[in-house]
């Protein structure tokens, strides 16, 4: 089995690699996925944010209120390590149930942790490639704005909200460059697949 995380910054294409390396035959693991699934109704995990952060944080049908959650954690460094203190072991163990559940079904498949967070939560784990996607803040905030529909102060204030490129690009094994066309990514992903395969 090979264990590949892929990470990237807001807009820089990371879903487009991963719909791809699924194509290509990976099996695609999403944190945010993880994420909402043990933030689900009822889950011990939404209890816990429940407890810490109000009862305003959990709309009328029981689920959370992300927006709400958001605007008590956005810009509060203590308050949003406090929200990661619960939720990223959930995540951590979760993902790691996926992983060996994908390895128990076919121990030659190749796992693809698509994870935004990687450097900031998971970069010390045992993977067997780190793969960026890349483009200038620039290319990214261009893309908020446009596909997005964000306003150009809110789609900054996202990017600022991340860890740096330089941070990311300083732990990849590869990098992608989707500051071009979809054909270019798309190009360099499957050169990448072609390297996996052969390892």
């Amino acid at each position: 089995m090979a264990l590949i995380a892929l990470t990237g910054g807001i807009a820089s294409g990371k879903s487009t690699i991963a719909a791809r390396l699924a194509e290509l035959g990976a099996i695609v693991v999403d944190a945010d996925r993880i994420v909402r699934d043990v933030q689900a109704p009822g889950s011990p995990v939404l209890a816990r944010i429940e407890e810490e952060f109000g009862s305003d944080v959990i709309d009328s049908d029981g689920a959370l209120d992300r927006a709400a959650l958001g605007a008590k954690v956005f810009g509060d460094p203590e308050r949003l390590g406090m929200l990661n203190g619960i939720v990223h072991p959930a995540v951590r163990a979760e993902s790691q149930r996926r992983f060996e559940a994908a390895l128990a079904d076919d121990p030659s498949a190749v796992v693809v942790y698509d994870v935004p967070l990687l450097v900031e939560a998971r970069v010390d784990d045992p993977w067997d490639l780190i793969v960026v996607a890349h483009a200038p803040a620039a290319v990214r905030l261009r893309r908020l704005i446009e596909l997005r529909g964000m306003d150009g102060t809110t789609a900054q204030a996202r990017i600022d909200a991340q860890v740096s490129d330089d941070a990311r690009l300083a732990v990849a094994d590869v990098v992608i460059d989707t500051a071009g066309t979809l054909e270019h990514t798309l190009a360099q992903v499957d050169q990448l697949w072609t390297r996996i395969a052969a390892r």
